[in-house]
């Protein structure tokens, strides 16, 4: 026998589909092998512990000998000859955003498109955008994703997708039809980079929640539109698939928990059932002797029902959270977060006024915040020299003594400068209520030399916090040659605070670091780094990947009440 494993057999389904669909073939012949995929995908059991897959509900019998012939022989014969048929550059064409099979396959038929030269000169000639259901601007679109074709990755970063996913939220609270639903997949774990975008829906009219869902008008394209599973592609500068499962609602909760994954932490699940004589589906949790599935109303009561406490999404990741959460765990949450220490005005190169960050800020619940605009050395930000920060300073005394109820402190955000000294003396920096300091400037420095600007900053005593500490902005920069461990090995031993710097572009520290500096009795805090309001939301998202590296409130800085904050800031000892 073969080494051929699940997945090998669910993609030579799919693979036959599509071929199938390239070819034009009747469309219940195409319908046979992915509602096969689908069904096996489902299947809770590993191919050793399927004895007959005709007994799956979805796989037929000219299907199961495909399947029993490519498991036997490690080969498809039926595949093989598709492949002869088919020319070989259509293939990476199913790629290109908006070009789903019928479509291809249609220019395959039509225009004989065989591969993706042949595809840019019938679209510059003008002779796609003549067939029907394609038109002008479908072909100029068209023509844009082939020049650009390859660059978009498979895994995008967080920061572009939560727009995408926030609109699909809008959009499904708007239907009549539905009772709930969730983000689920590596968004809700809050992952910095995603791949597609996953949800999960309760309906008791499935039908008419898929009709609803196909009417938003943002989708490109739509790939599947079954009654229980919906996929489509979502118009961006890179096109957003989202996959839609319609589910009844006592399958709700156990749907959700499958599809939030990770793969790993569902193994981990699926191992404890195992050893309790039940299996793990989507639908539920199986008796292996009676055949009895149980469902449950909450992802709470699903991880009870195997004596654990719940497992917030962002720690799935099949580690240690089987044994840890035996028990409850003092995670982060949003609701402990007090103030905002990093954030920028106008200033600097900040959308609002001292007073309308600080109102802003008064209304989601804060005590305090800390105004940190640039300092004198980033004049492409505009930064402040120390004439311009007592100015500020008596600005903020003016709008502290117009509020109630609330404070704000004079920070700044100086720059480490290239040759390793600071922005500020020392004498200036003790009128600072709060020093962050950061590198903006020569990334391209060797780690010697960028260690040399981050010790710096770590010895002077005025310098509070330490921000974005690698620099790096997720898919975009990898930042600077820090050594991430010796950096919090350094801020242990001086005091220093490390920023996890909320804004999805660049969530610097990550988690692992995270992590690290929990262990090394580093505090933490979390900032938005926010220029204008939106961004102010980004704490979330900060506080989310906090939670992924198991941050406790008491390591966060800015979980510390005024009074708290106040004490902490006159500590000599810190």
């Amino acid at each position: 026998m073969s080494q051929i494993n699940k997945k090998n057999v669910i993609k030579l389904l799919e693979d036959i589909a599509v071929y199938l669909e390239l070819k034009g073939e009747n469309p219940f012949r195409i319908s046979a092998y992915t509602k096969a995929a689908q069904a096996l995908e489902r299947d809770n059991r590993s191919l050793t512990e399927i004895d007959d897959f005709t007994k799956i509900k979805g796989i037929g019998k000219g299907t199961s000998t495909v399947i029993e012939e490519y498991i036997e022989t490690g080969k498809s014969p039926e595949l093989e000859e598709l492949q002869e048929e088919v020319p070989e550059g259509l293939i990476p064409l199913l790629d290109l955003p908006g070009l789903g099979g019928k479509k291809l396959a249609k220019l395959y038929e039509q225009l004989g498109i065989v591969d993706k030269a042949t595809l840019q000169k019938a679209l510059e000639e003008g002779e796609v955008e003549k067939l029907e259901g394609f038109g002008q601007k479908s072909a100029e679109k068209m023509l844009q994703s082939l020049r650009d074709f390859g660059t978009r990755p498979d895994r995008l970063p967080i920061a572009y997708m939560q727009p995408f996913a926030k609109k699909v939220e809008e959009y499904l609270h708007k239907l009549e039809t539905i009772e709930r639903f969730s983000l689920a997949g590596s968004m809700r774990r809050v992952k910095e980079t995603i791949g597609d975008l996953d949800f999960i829906i309760s309906s008791k009219s499935p039908g008419k929640t898929r009709d609803e869902l196909l009417k938003n008008p943002d989708i490109r394209e739509v790939i599947a539109s079954g009654e229980t599973k919906v996929s489509v592609v979502l118009r961006g500068d890179w096109d957003v698939n989202v996959d839609f499962r319609i589910v009844k609602d006592k399958e709700f909760a156990s749907t959700l928990h499958h599809f939030t994954g990770s793969k790993d932490h569902n193994v981990l699940m699926r191992q404890i059932a195992k050893s309790q004589g039940e299996k793990i589906s989507e639908y539920g949790v199986e008796n292996s002797d009676s055949g009895k599935i149980k469902t449950f109303k909450t992802e709470k009561a699903f991880y009870e029902h195997f004596g654990l406490t719940y497992i917030p999404p962002e720690v799935r990741e099949g580690k240690e959270e089987t044994k840890l959460f035996r028990q409850p765990v003092p995670l982060l949450q949003p609701e402990d977060i007090k103030s905002d220490l990093h954030m920028h005005t106008t200033w600097s190169d900040g959308a609002h006024s001292v007073e309308e960050m600080a109102e802003r800020c008064k209304e989601k619940g804060y005590e305090y915040i800390v105004i940190t605009d640039h300092s004198k050395y980033l004049r492409v930000a505009n930064g402040l020299n120390e004439s311009r920060l007592r100015k500020q300073r008596e600005e903020i005394e003016r709008v502290n003594d117009k509020m109630t109820d609330f404070h704000i402190f004079c920070g700044v955000e100086m720059d480490i400068l290239p040759d390793g000294t600071l922005d500020f003396d020392d004498d200036f920096l003790k009128e600072m209520d709060v020093v962050i300091a950061s590198v903006h400037s020569r990334f391209s420095q060797s780690e010697e030399e960028i260690m040399k600007r981050m010790n710096a900053a770590l010895d002077n005593p005025h310098v509070d916090i330490i921000a974005h500490p690698t620099g790096r902005l997720i898919g975009k920069r990898q930042g600077y040659a820090v050594n991430i461990e010796k950096l919090i090995k350094k801020a242990g031993e001086t005091g220093t605070v490390l920023e996890l710097n909320a804004n999805p572009n660049r969530l610097d520290l990550m988690a692992d670091n995270i992590e690290k500096a929990q262990e090394n009795g580093v505090m933490i805090a979390i900032n938005t780094d926010a220029h204008n309001f939106p961004m102010l939301e980004d704490m979330k998202t900060g506080v989310g990947t906090a939670r992924r590296g198991y941050m406790k409130k008491e390591n966060v800085l800015n979980t510390k009440s005024l009074k708290e904050f106040k004490k902490w800031l006159n500590d000599t000892s810190k």
